[in-house]
């Protein structure tokens, strides 16, 4: 993700609520509590895409696909790509 991306510039606004953090820990299998950290530190990565369509951010990397509001920078969910 180019590094002045709009995302990059707000990751302080990034946030989950508890049922998100259940959500995406269950959709990817991960094994930490902190789980927007762990979001955060993904999307800095190299290669990671990000396309906006309508009120939803949608990020790629890692074979995951996260989903984030544009509003409120809220994670919403998260899945394996298929």
């Amino acid at each position: 993700m180019d590094r002045n991306h709009e995302l990059l510039l707000h990751l302080d606004r990034l946030h989950t609520t508890e049922l998100g953090v259940l959500r995406i820990k269950k959709n990817l299998s991960l094994d930490t509590n902190h789980v927007v950290d762990w979001c955060k530190e993904k999307m800095k990565q190299p290669g990671v895409s990000a396309t906006r369509k309508g009120k939803n951010w949608y990020v790629h990397f890692d074979g995951c696909i996260l989903t984030i509001n544009a509003d409120s920078y809220t994670i919403i969910t998260a899945h394996k790509e298929k």
